[in-house]
């Protein structure tokens, strides 16, 4: 089984379920899934403070997969993907939000250093310029 949930950054630089549903609402493996996300989020969020860069969009979907059919007590991820989408004006921005993603993922998102010893960890990365293509 796949247990999967994605995240959206607001106007207030926090995030919130892409479907509008309460956290209160997911069972204990899917909110490890969202306090996973948050936390790359958040780390992301920070760093681009740091270098000055405008996000327009920053979205991630995490998602789990799971050792058994379907959510029981005995359930472990087996394998979790986290696909960061995020979009910008610049080229320059562009590059910025890349590199903050990068560094989230790898090195300074604790929860996700976690992650990694309970199952492997993959991740994808799309970031769009919708504005000016120059430097």
């Amino acid at each position: 089984m796949i247990e999967k949930i994605t995240i959206q950054m607001g106007d207030d630089h926090t995030f919130s379920l892409l479907d509008g549903s309460a956290l209160t609402s997911l069972n204990p493996k899917a909110l490890l899934l969202y306090a996973t996300a948050d936390c790359a989020g958040l780390t992301i969020v920070h760093l681009l403070k740091e270098h000055i860069a405008s996000v327009k969009l920053l979205e991630l979907s995490i998602e789990g997969r799971l050792s058994t059919p379907s959510v029981v007590a005995e359930s472990q991820f087996t394998h979790i993907n986290i696909i960061y989408r995020a979009e910008c004006e610049t080229l320059k921005d562009q590059i910025v939000i890349s590199r903050a993603i990068n560094l989230a993922h790898d090195k300074y998102c604790g929860l996700l250093q976690m992650i990694r010893h309970i199952a492997p960890l993959s991740h994808e990365i799309s970031v769009v310029t919708t504005g000016e293509t120059e430097a």
